[in-house]
């Protein structure tokens, strides 16, 4: 069998490698066997992982989960040297070298700098290093944050383009009801698609759908399925299992992709880029563009939400509210109050000027 060479981001959760103590070195050996088995064959690799909190408790002497957020970034600031030194030692037995990557939620958002962050990872791995990329929680604020590393392995996943995101979690994968409650809670093994019952049905309980469980790792594996990327949750406690899935086995679920994986700019407006706001359209400007492969004019929008500028990115919904598509405002929302409903050949007439003919051109927009 012809062995197909992927690029993988790998997200290890904080449960798999901490204990109440501190760090599991033990696992993380484990874990750094498995990653360098796959790097051996010529996979790129790239590892997500959670765990500079948990290991700065022990240094900071704190019991228990962290809530004031001054604590959080120390405890994170005195974790990452201990979390990345472990990796160091770890993935050094296997002679491989590593990098650390900390990233803040404005390094998707903005065109250059997720550019410079794409850059350095591609870097990386042409010089056969292993990326270790987490949140720079020390710095990062509410409006900067991820919310959870399985959102930012799914961004990092799509910022490089990436055929495959594993999953490590602490459960087998995705049961059809709480396995901790339900004796008769069945695993699935392959999702073809996330739908929304799909969602209710994993999410019945508040212990799989508390911050970082299993209701964040559906949104990171539909995020990255939509995207063109495999997905596969496994249970990281396993021994072996990571490259099981790789030798053609069966092992926890596998996502499907839904689409063919966007360019890397389309790929940058739907899952890098934040919204800041909504446009309403009439039925036929939601036609011209998910049918007629069309451009937004202002004539087709009947309604604005949300406060943007010119740049900003915003979601276009029909008139029954479904989000259709999102792209690049050649106006602000205070400019787009003017002119929407109008003909482009008013535009001028209207501002004073024109940017465009355009208020979202079809080469900044991704049909979601």
């Amino acid at each position: 069998m012809h062995l197909i060479m992927e690029t993988i981001v790998i997200k290890i959760g904080s449960s798999i490698i901490t204990t109440p103590e501190g760090l599991n070195e033990t696992v993380i050996n484990r874990l750094a066997r498995d990653i360098s088995a796959l790097h051996d064959i010529g996979h790129q690799t790239v590892v997500v992982s959670s765990g500079a909190v948990a290991a700065g408790r022990g240094k900071l002497g704190i019991e228990g989960q962290i809530n004031d957020i001054n604590i959080k970034q120390a405890a994170a600031a005195a974790g990452q040297s201990s979390l990345v030194w472990a990796y160091e030692k770890a993935f050094s037995l296997y002679n491989k070298k590593i990098a650390q990557v900390l990233l803040t939620r404005d390094v998707f958002s903005v065109r250059q700098r997720y550019l410079n962050a794409r850059n350095t990872l591609r870097t990386l791995l042409d010089f056969h290093i292993i990326p270790i990329i987490n949140e720079n929680d020390t710095v990062s604020i509410d409006e900067l944050k991820f919310g959870d590393n399985d959102r930012l392995a799914a961004l990092v996943a799509s910022l490089l383009t990436a055929d495959r995101l594993v999953i490590l979690s602490d459960v087998d994968g995705l049961y059809d009801a709480d396995p901790g409650k339900n004796e008769s809670a069945r695993l699935i093994s392959v999702v073809e698609k996330i739908t929304p019952e799909l969602e209710k049905a994993a999410c019945g309980t508040v212990s799989i759908c508390g911050t970082g469980g299993m209701s964040s790792k559906l949104v990171a594996a539909k995020m990255a399925t939509e995207d063109g990327i495999a997905v596969n949750i496994i249970n990281g406690n396993s021994d072996g299992v990571l490259t099981t899935i790789f030798n053609g086995s069966e092992a926890g679920t596998r996502f499907e992709p839904t689409a063919k994986k966007y360019c890397a700019r389309k790929g940058w407006i739907a899952f890098g880029i934040r919204s800041k706001g909504r446009l309403t359209l009439d039925d036929g400007a939601a036609k011209a563009i998910l049918s007629g492969g069309k451009s937004l004019l202002p004539s087709g929008i009947k309604s604005i939400h949300g406060v943007f500028e010119r740049g900003d990115a915003v979601y276009c919904v029909n008139p029954a509210g479904k989000q259709i598509a999102k792209g690049l405002v050649n106006y602000g929302n205070a400019e787009l109050l003017k002119i929407i409903g109008h003909k482009t050949s008013q535009i001028e007439g209207i501002l004073g000027f024109k940017y465009s003919d355009e208020v979202i051109h079809r080469d900044n927009m991704t049909i979601l």
